[in-house]
């Protein structure tokens, strides 16, 4: 019954705001459905947080402040950890972190369709990459503090800068490597949830971003 009336004000929450954000809601994967289910006050402002992480990180993307590595690399780290650093800001821990869970589980089903994610299809170390990065996301801000988003996202790259996030290890084609540096075949990568991928300090360059 709690979850069918949530759900009810959920409907007339977003029809009245937004007929676009209705029909979304219905893409949805079942995991992003059950979380905004469960957290209907937070969902538009949510969805809101999520687009702009996916804009910020991908302006940083074209810039030299990381590798430009947007799928293992330092971009991935910056984008799971501003996301959840904005989402603790706005909405709070805790509602922030069940959110990044419930993308993990749909990383699994996108796994098992078959699907991509970011260009690629997800598997197990990539999300245990990025529930790490999540969590050191949600370590760098408190919620309702008055940091500036450009202030937050000099937060995120210095803690990238400093190795306190996580990456994939590659070589400098991109290639993947396992943690004693041996060469990953992509051919041994296809249709494997466990790999042998290995996660690696996000730290490449010991010279931090000054936070302006």
């Amino acid at each position: 019954m709690k979850k069918y009336i949530a759900f009810l004000f959920l409907v007339f929450t977003i029809s009245v705001n937004s007929q676009s954000n209705f029909k979304k809601f219905f893409k949805l994967s079942g995991p992003i459905k059950s979380w905004v289910l469960f957290h209907p006050f937070k969902a538009t402002k949510a969805l809101k947080i999520s687009e702009e992480a996916s804009k910020v990180s991908d302006s940083i993307k074209k810039t030299n402040l990381l590798d430009g590595d947007d799928s293992g690399g330092q971009v991935d780290a910056f984008r799971h950890a501003y996301w959840m650093a904005r989402l603790h800001q706005e909405i709070g821990e805790s509602a922030a972190r069940s959110l990044g869970k419930a993308h993990e589980k749909e990383n699994y089903l996108t796994f098992k369709k078959w699907q991509l994610e970011e260009g690629v299809v997800p598997d197990e170390i990539s999300s245990k990459m990025d529930l790490y990065n999540n969590e050191q996301g949600l370590k760098l801000i408190s919620r309702e503090s008055k940091v500036s988003k450009k202030g937050l996202i000099y937060r995120v790259l210095n803690a990238i800068k400093e190795g306190e996030m996580k990456i994939i290890k590659k070589d400098e084609k991109g290639d993947f490597l396992t943690c004693d540096g041996n060469l990953i075949l992509k051919e041994s990568l296809k249709g494997k949830w466990e790999n042998n991928k290995c996660l690696i300090s996000s730290e490449k360059n010991k010279k931090a971003i000054l936070i302006k």
